[in-house]
């Protein structure tokens, strides 16, 4: 399969590390022009320099409405239009429902669902426009909930409802939804957690197996979005082998 992606438009949120970096690589190595758009501006301009082409850096805050449809417009106003959004940004803060700093359940909602929401919201008309492919990275979380992390859970059961929704709504008029759920992935997000035992839990887990990388979540992106026209993988779920649960 030829995984050119030459000359299409790109936005990934969440692309200052991790994922979203890795998945902003790919799309730009297989020929898109790609807008990364991140809180941590500072470390987008690393990104910029190791791509292959050509990318537009965006200050972006998910949690904010106006800071998403602002993103969008930038990314259509340098490339002329949108034919990708990778809905990447998210953070894990597990705990225990009792005595939780509910503060955190704020964060994870706005920030993992909300924050999707609004993009793809956003996103919506150009997408219809092109005909393009909406991704949505969710997560082995959103199929199984675990003691610890019901709130992350429910962003990511959330993620998938929407998406589902959406798909049914946009389908015939060509737009593709796809839904990436990963295990553990050698990332910074277990990093967000505060809660020290769930911490610790989650640093146990990541050493004693063999993650996945960020690169084998881009390479599941790249091959979802590079299919043919009339193919929609709408769903990919990618476990290390080493993983359980």
């Amino acid at each position: 399969m030829d995984h050119s992606l030459e000359g299409k438009a790109v936005l990934v949120t969440g692309a200052s590390s991790g994922i979203g970096e890795a998945t902003a690589l790919a799309l730009s190595k297989a020929g898109a022009r790609v807008a990364v758009g991140a809180r941590r501006t500072e470390r987008l301009a690393g990104i910029a320099s190791r791509a292959s082409g050509e990318v537009l850096t965006l200050e972006l805050d998910v949690t904010d409405e106006q800071s998403c449809r602002a993103a969008v417009a930038a990314t259509v106003e340098r490339f002329g239009g949108l034919d990708v959004l990778v809905n990447n940004a998210g953070l894990m803060l597990s705990g225990p429902i009792l005595g939780a700093d509910t503060t955190e359940w704020t964060r994870m909602v706005r920030t993992n669902l909300l924050g999707s929401m609004y993009t793809a919201h956003a996103a919506l008309p150009h997408l219809l426009e092109r005909r393009g492919t909406l991704v949505q990275t969710s997560s082995t979380s959103g199929r199984t909930a675990s003691a610890g992390g019901g709130v992350y859970s429910a962003t990511k059961f959330g993620i998938n409802a929407f998406s589902e929704a959406l798909r049914k709504e946009v389908t015939a008029q060509g737009v593709r939804v796809v839904v990436i759920e990963p295990g553990f992935v050698a990332t910074e997000l277990a990093s967000h957690i505060t809660d020290p035992s769930m911490r610790a839990v989650a640093q146990d887990m990541m050493s004693s197996i063999r993650t996945l990388e960020p690169e084998d979540v881009a390479n599941a992106v790249l091959y979802a979005v590079s299919q043919p026209d009339h193919v929609a993988v709408n769903e990919i779920l990618l476990r290390p082998t080493d993983q359980t649960v």
